[in-house]
């Protein structure tokens, strides 16, 4: 049975190979001991209230029942912005006209910004490609709103989650080479591992203050702003459907969109219920004609969700053994529950 888990210490081995598995791109999940074992340790100083919101995030991870292994990770960063500029790309408009001359022209312009600065975001989405099968993706992308819905004190009232953008197998991102290259005098796999690494003083430092104007940009730029690499694309359609929409901004490495939700608007955290768990079924199974949804124990310290067929609109559950077991829960006890997917995605 897969469920998700806080990240502990002991991941530290399986995180790195999952990072040797990104192909790069992916800056929140480096192939860096040091980086993913400060990532680790922040999360557990996050989940202890040992730390101010400026630096809190959680992260978590799919694990496996039987081998006890981290297949997945996923994370939080509940404030973003407040001590480290956090920055976006902000796709605009200027236009150029004259009455005179009778021209009117509308350009597209790229315009760093700190506009996100205070929200919560949702990173550090990778699943190892072996266990893509089944709904493995869904609950660890959508298990975190199961979290915010929970401890919704602890968030902020917006929430942003950055796509990866298109790049090729070697790690070629179009948007860089017509971009960040010029004003980077590096790679694009350099300057996206020290970003990923927390050396980001640069970006403030080289990236232009003033607006870039899109049409000067390389064909093939244009054309992947906002756009989402082709393995990132299940991941943005699940936060779309979660309610989820782009607002013209992009990454400031390879142009990717960023996609953005008030929390009360979010399908998961709006639609969740509380139920009493009404029996443990000691068969280890329980009624499939239920549709399938995300539980959770709201376990602050010990929180665990997973997969299970239910009626959270029955106010009652029943918990096979095995889930029970990974719960932490019995007879009477409150879980947290809410239907994996909508209605209109079930239609």
């Amino acid at each position: 049975m897969m469920y998700i888990r806080p990240v502990e210490r002991d991941d530290l081995p399986q995180l790195m190979a999952l990072a040797g598995k990104t192909g790069g791109g992916l800056t929140s999940l480096p192939a860096d001991s040091k980086t993913l074992a400060a990532r680790i340790e922040r999360s557990i100083q996050t989940w202890q209230d040992m730390l101010p919101r400026a630096q809190q995030g959680y992260v978590f991870v799919l694990a496996d029942s039987d081998t006890h292994q981290a297949c997945g990770i996923c994370a939080i960063e509940v404030a973003v912005g407040l001590e480290d500029p956090w920055y976006n790309f902000r796709v605009g408009t200027q236009v150029h006209a004259s009455k005179e001359l009778d021209v009117y022209n509308s350009l597209a312009t790229l315009s760093l910004c700190n506009d996100h600065t205070g929200s919560s975001e949702l990173c550090t989405l990778f699943l190892d490609p072996e266990r893509r099968d089944g709904k493995n993706g869904y609950l660890l992308s959508k298990s975190r709103f199961l979290f915010i819905a929970a401890f919704r004190e602890r968030f902020m009232d917006k929430v942003v989650a950055e796509m990866r953008g298109v790049s090729d197998e070697q790690g070629r991102s179009p948007f860089w080479d017509s971009v960040g290259s010029h004003f980077f005098s590096m790679d694009f796999t350099q300057a996206d591992f020290l970003s990923g690494t927390g050396q980001k003083a640069f970006i403030a430092e080289l990236m232009p203050k003033h607006p870039l104007y899109v049409h000067y940009l390389s064909a093939e730029a244009q054309a992947v702003i906002g756009q989402v690499h082709p393995h990132t694309a299940p991941a943005r359609a699940v936060l779309e459907a979660e309610g989820f929409r782009y607002q013209n901004y992009v990454d400031i490495f390879d142009g990717g969109p960023t996609l953005e939700c008030d929390i009360e608007h979010i399908r998961a955290v709006r639609k969740s219920r509380l139920v009493t768990v009404m029996a443990i079924d000691p068969e280890a199974s329980v009624a499939d004609t239920l549709p399938l949804c995300l539980v959770s124990n709201d376990n602050y310290h010990h929180y665990r969700v997973l997969l299970l067929p239910a009626d959270p609109n029955s106010g009652q559950i029943r918990v096979p053994a095995a889930a029970a077991e990974i719960l932490r829960c019995q007879p009477g006890d409150t879980l947290r529950a809410v239907p994996l997917c909508s209605e209109e995605k079930k239609a």
